[in-house]
């Protein structure tokens, strides 16, 4: 099939952004109203296919990692100590993000939502914790909740990538971090006694050797199991006074106490911060990190107080509201199995994190279901999540940044990773240069670093293989897209020589019904779809662009793919 694959995508042009500010202070930039991207949505692409989380294809990209709108930033803070291999700031910056949303990158491979890791200030030192000089090129490392770190971008840079996003259809998953701070360096002293620990390190024996530590050493803990009280950290006020922010902060923290009526504790400071971005930009969701590392009752607030900041930002900005879908959270519990059902066993207690503000939890299951059949895959996941997991969901991923043994590492099966990643059952999840093969083996890296590579531009601009990887992903990422019944539908065999199945999904104001056929011969080929389909019915092969009508039960092809993407014809 590689050879055969027709390469139908012209190369996409990166467009230019002027520079910005290097002002990263969120407040002072808080009025500013984002140029950004002015294309809208149409009705018809509004209304037509409904948006479901349970079925969206996600990209998960390093900021850092994925493109240097702007050199200009590439340095600050005194960041010029050298690194370990790929552990410093590399240039990836909001800026890049959006370009690439203008250019259509996205949305001509069906993305339909973004998450991009974390961008908040962090930590302006480097630190060496046996795997090689780092900075927080990663973005976990927060060092002040409430500004973006210059590296990143800006605050109005922010603004206008998630303009152009929603402009397109595309929602924003923030990545947010509450359950630690950076870790201490020669330029960032630790929070207060009240806010952080230090010790113990985390055993991971049981739930308090889980929550009640540090996850490593020299990476402070937020007390977020806490309800006591703790005033801001007086460097925190000398920064905000520096800045000419002070007031607003103090009042604004007022407000949402007095509103509240929360406990000015470390972790509802935190949710106060984070939620803004919320009620600010309209983002549509957050990726919450090391989620079983903290007390779950903090997930529910978070929440709760996401959801009202976006139902406050859609009534004040009805033109720009995508639609009625409420706030998503999907959160990282490390080593979640869908297999393993609902909860997370610690040994000593089990959680159920869907009953505290999450509709949907990272699966680690698929990676290695992936070895199995389609068949095995696609009927264990639709039944799954069509029972036990019903209104529910899982984010699937065979790749990310920090996990060592991905499904095909070396990149050997980049056609076989797109079908299981973008057919199987729930929301898939698309780390940056999956759809290129970006290498995961740098040599001289240490650890998670060689899964953090820059993004392979390059070679998508030189190499024809590459180019041919991308067009599978982009033919079936937009065929997701375009189709609720893949993701979220209910699935069914049809042939299992050759392999055809089909999915439906239905709700009380939308149907939608698909077939595909893998591992098909290349050239003629026959597939059943006796009681799916009727005779006479006209359909359409996404992946050849070829019409075909319904005879005795059986559709006729003559492409040279091994792959067919039935839809009805419009």
């Amino acid at each position: 099939m590689q050879k055969a694959l027709f390469i139908g995508f012209l190369m996409l042009f990166v467009f230019s952004c002027k520079p910005d500010s290097q002002k990263a202070e969120r407040a002072p930039e808080k009025e500013m109203t984002a140029k950004g991207d002015t294309l809208k949505i149409s009705e018809k692409e509004k209304d037509t296919i409904p948006f479901l989380w349970e079925g969206a294809n996600v990209y998960f990209l390093l900021t850092d990692r994925f493109n240097n709108g702007r050199t200009d930033n590439d340095v600050n803070l005194d960041r010029t100590n050298p690194t370990g291999p790929l552990r410093g700031f590399m240039g990836g910056d909001i800026a890049g993000i959006t370009q690439k949303i203008q250019s259509g990158y996205f949305t001509d491979l069906g993305i339909n939502a973004i998450w991009f890791t974390p961008v908040v200030e962090q930590v302006h030192g480097d630190t060496d914790e046996g795997t090689g000089n780092t900075y927080a090129y990663h973005g976990y490392w927060a060092k002040d909740w409430t500004a973006l770190d210059p590296n990143f971008g800006t605050y109005k840079e922010l603004s206008a990538m998630v303009e152009a996003a929603h402009n397109r259809g595309i929602r924003v998953l923030m990545d947010v971090v509450v359950n630690h701070t950076g870790p201490v360096t020669q330029s960032d002293p630790a929070w207060p006694d009240d806010w952080i620990r230090l010790q113990p390190t985390c055993t991971f024996e049981n739930y308090e050797t889980t929550t009640a530590c540090t996850l490593v050493d020299n990476l402070p803990d937020i007390y977020t199991e806490s309800d006591i009280p703790v005033e801001l950290p007086d460097a925190l006020l000398a920064k905000w006074k520096a800045e000419g922010r002070l007031s607003v902060e103090l009042d604004e923290l007022q407000n949402f106490f007095q509103r509240t009526g929360y406990p000015r504790a470390p972790r509802f400071y935190i949710i106060k911060w984070l939620t803004d971005y919320v009620n600010d930009l309209g983002i549509d969701g957050f990726r919450v990190d090391t989620v079983k590392h903290a007390d779950e009752k903090t997930w529910a607030e978070l929440y709760k107080e996401a959801s009202y900041a976006f139902e406050t930002w859609k009534k004040i900005n009805p033109t720009k509201v995508l639609d009625t879908t409420s706030f998503y959270m999907v959160g990282e519990v490390y080593n979640y199995r869908i297999s393993e059902g609902r909860e997370f066993d610690f040994g000593d207690r089990k959680v159920d994190y869907f009953d505290h503000g999450f509709h949907s939890l990272i699966n680690f299951d698929l990676k290695d279901d992936a070895k199995n059949d389609y068949e095995q895959i696609f009927n264990k996941y639709s039944k799954l999540l069509n029972t036990e997991f019903a209104g529910k969901g899982v984010l699937n991923y065979l790749t990310s940044h920090d996990d060592g043994a991905p499904f095909d590492k070396e990149r050997e099966q980049s056609f076989r990773s797109a079908n299981v990643l973008l057919l199987t059952p729930g929301t898939s999840q698309v780390y940056y240069g999956d759809e290129t093969a970006r290498d995961l083996t740098i040599e001289g890296t240490v650890g998670d670093a060689t899964l953090r590579s820059f993004m392979n531009w390059e070679e998508l601009d030189t190499l024809e293989q590459t180019q041919n990887v991308l067009a599978h992903w982009q033919k079936l990422g937009q065929f997701r897209k375009r189709h609720p019944a893949v993701g979220a539908g209910k699935h069914k065999r049809l042939s299992k020589t050759p392999y055809v199945f089909s999915r439906t999904y239905s709700s009380d104001t939308y149907r939608d019904k698909i077939v595909v056929g893998l591992n098909l011969p290349q050239g003629k080929k026959s597939l059943r779809v006796k009681g799916f389909f009727g005779d006479g019915t006209v359909l359409y092969d996404t992946y050849s662009e070829t019409q075909v009508v319904v005879k005795n039960g059986k559709v006729e092809l003559d492409t040279p793919f091994d792959t067919v993407l039935l839809e009805i014809a419009s």
